[in-house]
């Protein structure tokens, strides 16, 4: 299996993991206090919509490199 057969697979994989839940969430850490033996941090949670658009794309792309690699 190529280089480009396993691109083309990752995209396939990422368009449909972002049909299927649109939206991904982490968590940074955003600031860090010590205060003589204690430590205080904040932590954010930050959510990231994934376009439509973009999954699509990623699988049509994925698709494209695919098809073409066979023919070769």
């Amino acid at each position: 299996m190529g280089p480009l057969k396993i691109l083309a697979i990752i995209l396939i994989v990422a368009g449909v993991l972002g049909l299927a839940y649109g939206t991904f969430t982490y968590t940074k850490e955003e600031h860090t206090a010590n205060v003589g033996p204690l430590t205080f941090s904040v932590k954010d949670k930050e959510t990231v919509n994934v376009p439509l658009w973009a999954s699509v794309g990623a699988i049509a792309v994925g698709v494209v490199l695919l098809v073409s690699g066979r023919n070769k």
